[in-house]
């Protein structure tokens, strides 16, 4: 009618989380280790784009909601699978795979979307514990690039 139109789609704040936010992060292992970091220590979580866009209600519920997603599709993850993601996860934060997963580690309880949720919060400490030894085993069986090669055994 008057020539211009606007555009714009309007997201939820759920749809607008996954495809731009966690949409930047690659591996399912990030996504989960910066979703925990937005958690408050209160309780919530703090985001100020999100915030600022849709509120601060609206906000917490689509952060809770995409950490629960994360999570479960961690925990539904094969560890062969998650090993490569692991690795893909380390590698944009210019970490060694096994310091990223120590990493995780040690902001734990953060990982956990819902603190009472004991059986979600065993299955994600077998996963890293796994995922740390794995990774370990493996820098143990890879022989260092900068050795020469051995001559073959008479």
């Amino acid at each position: 009618m008057f020539g211009i139109r606007n555009k714009m789609t309007l997201k939820s704040a759920l749809q607008d989380l996954r495809e731009t936010t966690l949409g930047a992060i690659s591996g399912l292992l990030a996504k989960l280790a910066y979703l925990g970091s937005l958690r408050r220590r209160e309780g919530g979580y703090l985001h100020w784009g999100m915030t600022l866009v849709h509120g601060e209600e609206a906000s917490n519920r689509a952060l809770k909601a995409a950490h629960t997603e994360v999570l479960s599709a961690v925990l539904r993850t094969p560890i062969s699978d998650l090993v490569d993601d692991l690795r893909e996860s380390s590698q944009s934060s210019r970490k060694s795979a096994d310091a990223y997963v120590e990493g995780m580690r040690q902001q734990f309880s953060d990982l956990l979307p819902s603190p009472e949720d004991a059986a979600s919060a065993r299955h994600l400490n077998s996963v890293l514990v796994a995922l740390s030894s794995l990774e370990k085993t493996q820098k143990r069986a890879t022989p260092s690039a900068s050795l020469p090669p051995q001559p073959p055994a008479r």
